[in-house]
């Protein structure tokens, strides 16, 4: 089997390389044709025809900045599915660039599976038509999800589990002891932590670093320790952080071992949740009130954050643009931690959505249908 895979930013090369090595597990002849990364080459044991690095581009006027290069990019792709027929066309996540390819794949005959869904369910509603005709399974991880194409717009699709409480069980697993993470990171073991998660862009880590910084002050007893991401320049951090410990490729070991994590929005509020450890969500941005409202209305969620969306209640707070301050931040921190008013409430919560995510393969069911689909 040839199979065809698109992922444009680094969470989709790392879903998508578990998803590989679960086809190439059932079908060990299985060759691969991509756009990733590091993770997905090595599973493949072939370079990427075209790598992530050169691919994610954040924010309208970078991203029309980069129109012709993604217009080529694009171009190529098309050329690599066209002249090796692959058996199936596999999309993760990246919705703009991997729409297109869907409906080239699907216009040669190729089947189209897509792995985690667009959140049309948050905007952008109307991809939802477009995705119907081009797409032959679609794959979910939020267990809401099918519920709502199917009420919505009588599309069956599936749940397949949620990848991020597989990777974290198995981060846990292999966790290393407090005494020994605090020695490889220079960290002093004696103290009590909080880690502050302020995204993977440099935009967040601007907007929401600072707010961190300062409610900290509030909390002389604890530690902070920024969790880096290996992708922002060091001088990105230098020149917000003061004399903060930070650490770089250990997000999850660091949440593991703190009392407590400032987070913000993203697929790390979930990982939070499965690792256990109280949290609050931040996502300051230009706090601007008017951009607040606008946003508001263009939304059509009630929540930002996964563990709120799941549930469908708050298990964890949120502070949003005007309503992201020290001292709001500093008084739902003071609030979580342990021995705190609201700390055994969140524990229950994160157990409860355990359950909702249920203990499936996410990895594994996709590959299957992979499979099926390429049997075509």
């Amino acid at each position: 089997m040839i199979c065809f895979v698109s992922a444009g930013e680094a969470s989709g090369d790392l879903h998508a390389s578990h998803v590989m090595r679960e086809v190439k597990r059932l079908d060990p002849a299985a060759r691969f044709v991509y756009l990733g990364g590091d993770n997905m080459a090595a599973v493949a044991g072939t370079l990427p025809l075209i790598h992530i690095s050169e691919m994610s581009v954040m924010g309208i006027a970078r991203v029309i900045a980069s129109l012709p290069r993604i217009m080529r990019q694009l171009d190529a792709a098309k050329k690599a599915i066209d002249r090796i027929r692959p058996d199936v066309v596999v999309l993760v996540d990246y919705p703009s660039f991997n729409l297109k390819l869907a409906s080239y794949a699907h216009s040669l005959g190729i089947p189209v599976a897509w792995y985690i869904s667009p959140k049309v369910w948050v905007w952008k509603e109307w991809r939802v038509a477009a995705m119907r005709k081009v797409i032959d399974r679609l794959f979910c991880i939020l267990p809401f999800e099918p519920r709502w194409f199917e009420r919505r717009h009588d599309w069956k699709v599936e749940y397949v589990g949620n990848p991020s409480v597989s990777e974290i069980d198995q981060m846990l697993a292999t966790l290393p002891s407090r005494e020994v993470f605090s020695r490889t990171h220079g960290l002093d073991s004696a103290k009590k932590w909080i880690a502050l998660v302020p995204g993977s862009r440099p935009a967040e880590i601007k907007a929401n670093l600072p707010i961190m910084l300062s409610a900290m002050r509030r909390f002389p007893q604890y530690t902070p320790v920024i969790a880096g991401v290996t992708t922002i320049p060091v001088e990105l951090y230098d020149s917000l952080r003061g004399d903060t410990r930070i650490i770089f490729g250990a997000t999850g070991q660091l949440i593991a071992h703190s009392e407590a994590a400032m987070v913000t929005s993203g697929t790390a509020t979930l990982e939070t949740a499965l690792i256990g450890t109280p949290q609050v969500m931040l996502y300051r941005d230009s706090g601007s009130h008017i951009v607040y409202s606008l946003g508001r209305n263009l939304l059509k969620v009630k929540y930002f954050s996964l563990p709120n969306l799941i549930m469908g209640e708050e298990v964890v707070k949120e502070l949003v643009m005007h309503f992201c301050t020290p001292d709001a931040v500093a008084e739902a921190l003071n609030r979580i931690l342990p021995g705190n008013c609201d700390y055994q409430r969140q524990q229950q919560q994160y157990a409860d959505m355990r359950k909702v995510l249920g203990n499936g393969n996410a990895p594994l069911e996709v590959a299957k249908g992979i499979l099926k689909l390429a049997e075509r």
